[in-house]
């Protein structure tokens, strides 16, 4: 066993963990062991203890009532979430801890839900579900492939950076041709599916930039894509 741990932090997992996103979890933890790492998974829900030592940190989406249980207790470890970005931590948040992670989320109805303002975006819900296969382009990791499914109509602020431009999709919101955000380490997206198994550079990217924030170097350990480029090349050919 690998000498040298990496700790995934997954955010609220009972409450925000829709449409796949364990398995984002699942191939950060995979992969990792294959770069040769050994993987600890902490998954944290409201009111456990924050733990002390993080490298990597995840959250899937929820419906507007997951969002509600959770937003009390995102709020009070929200100061320590930005410390962590800015420290160059990375993290991944999809859909609805996506919209979190930005300034607030405004429901149909007129409810909001305050976020922790890491991210400069702001999210209103729509009046039609932005649904279907996507795929939007990166000038850093190429082609990103996944599958949307929100009501939420996300706007950047003007000096944020989007994640990937569309080719195929609504991204974002569905008018702007953008689509997630990234800042820093820090990566939010609307793409289900779930993301990495069809995104593995995405994957490998977060464990590398989490093992030279820890050990201060990462060796890229042989692993076979066959699999997951055949299913890039059929998820990007099936319909809208």
């Amino acid at each position: 066993m690998s000498q040298k741990q990496l700790t995934i932090l997954w955010l609220y997992p009972r409450d925000m963990n829709i449409y796949g996103d364990t398995g984002n979890v699942l191939v950060l933890r995979r992969r990792a062991e294959q770069h040769g790492y050994t993987v600890n998974v902490v998954e944290y829900n409201p009111g456990d203890t924050f733990p002390d030592t993080t490298d990597i940190v995840i959250g899937g989406g929820g419906q507007d009532s997951g969002q509600d249980k959770i937003q009390q207790d995102l709020q009070a470890i929200g100061p320590k979430l930005i410390d962590m970005a800015e420290a160059g931590v990375p993290m991944l948040v999809i859909c609805g801890l996506y919209q979190l992670f930005g300034k607030f989320f405004k429901t149909q109805d007129g409810h909001v839900i305050p976020g922790i303002g890491l991210l400069d975006v702001e999210t209103l819900a729509g009046p039609e579900r932005l649904i279907g296969n996507i795929i939007t382009h990166s000038d850093e990791f190429g082609d990103i492939i996944g599958y949307e499914n929100h009501s939420g109509q996300t706007y950047l602020g003007a000096d944020t950076t989007p994640l990937g431009h569309v080719v195929r999709g609504a991204g974002n919101n569905g008018n702007d041709n953008t689509e997630g955000a990234h800042y820093k380490n820090v990566i939010g997206s609307y793409l289900h599916g779930s993301l990495l198994p069809k995104n593995p550079t995405i994957a490998d990217r977060i464990i590398e930039q989490a093992a030279n924030n820890k050990f201060g170097e990462f060796t890229h350990g042989s692993i076979d894509d066959h699999i997951a480029e055949l299913a890039r090349k059929h998820a990007a050919k099936r319909p809208r």
